[in-house]
């Protein structure tokens, strides 16, 4: 009879595997190192908060391919955890069914304010106990800081809300992304010079209202340009729930209805606002493309 391997196993949500989940990650390769196991990230593919929550819109920071993409880039093997499955189930359950049946745990790291079981009533001190009483390694990670502040995914949610994509940038250790699906807008970009990419990311996605210097990725090709996320007051006519998102792609011409796009954030250029004109507005977008391309000379990516 094989023997499985034991699990090092971490567990979170992950939303936006920022600088302090790659801390979480890193320290758990260390203490799975240590004891001779594998290490394994078990994670949810959405926050709880936004699938039980009354306004799920706009809440997320990584959506459950970008996560999946991102955590496999860090080369720490990871698990999808079905949610559904989960959410009813008491500490004990999950401890027992979850962790050390179905994903054999022999270890077990997770940050400080972790808590699991329903009501999130089983926290880390729970887990130690748990733990020591069948002689299983345990291991809790500190706050990960930037000056005294704690980087979280909620600090990021709201750093990104007000616009702030360079300060985002730094705490997620990455640009801050946005995949979207190209859908037919009504076409006055192309009439006024700037022909657009229209993009459906879906109602998660946090986006942060304004206009951006980007990144583009189309196909396997890279191009720079600029973002436009807001409600066009100019020419908007529209009540619109969400925020539209248009991106403008220097030297691009192709038609790429119906494809996915992925939009990388390098800097704010500005807030979006209402023109008098659409001469005035086309000056404007002038002074953006000029802007974008300046800044994205010098944007690493």
């Amino acid at each position: 009879m094989i023997k499985t391997k034991k699990n090092f196993i971490t567990i979170g949500t992950f939303d936006g595997v920022h600088t302090g989940h790659r801390f979480l990650l890193s320290q758990l390769e260390i203490d799975a190192a240590r004891h001779r196991l594998k290490p394994l990230a078990l994670y949810f593919p959405l926050p709880p908060k936004t699938l039980l929550g009354p306004k799920p819109e706009m809440t997320v920071l990584t959506l459950p391919g970008e996560k999946s993409r991102l955590l496999r880039s860090l080369g720490t093997p990871a698990r999808m955890l079905d949610f559904a499955a989960c959410r009813n189930m008491t500490a004990e359950q999950f401890f027992n069914e979850v962790l050390l049946k179905k994903y054999h745990m022999g270890g077990l790291i997770v940050g400080a304010d972790f808590a699991l079981g329903k009501d999130r009533h089983a926290g880390a001190e729970w887990l130690k106990e748990q733990c020591q009483a069948l002689n299983i390694p345990f291991d809790t990670v500190r706050f990960y800081k930037t000056g005294t502040q704690k980087i979280s995914s909620s600090l990021i949610r709201k750093i990104l809300a007000s616009g702030d994509i360079e300060r985002a940038n730094m705490l997620l250790g990455r640009p801050y992304e946005l995949t979207g699906k190209v859908v037919k807008g009504q076409q006055l970009g192309r009439k006024l010079g700037f022909p657009t990419a229209n993009l459906n990311p879906g109602i998660y996605k946090i986006l942060p209202h304004g206009v951006f210097a980007v990144k583009v990725r189309v196909g396997k090709e890279l191009y720079n340009g600029f973002c436009n996320i807001g409600f066009r007051p100019t020419v908007n006519t529209i009540s619109d729930k969400l925020p539209l998102v248009e991106v403008h792609i220097f030297g691009f011409d192709k038609d790429i209805y119906g494809r996915n796009i992925t939009v990388w954030f390098a800097r704010k250029l500005r807030d979006e606002r209402k023109f008098n004109t659409l001469d005035e507005l086309v000056a404007r977008l002038k002074k953006d493309r000029t802007e974008a391309k300046r800044v994205m000379r010098r944007f690493l990516f």
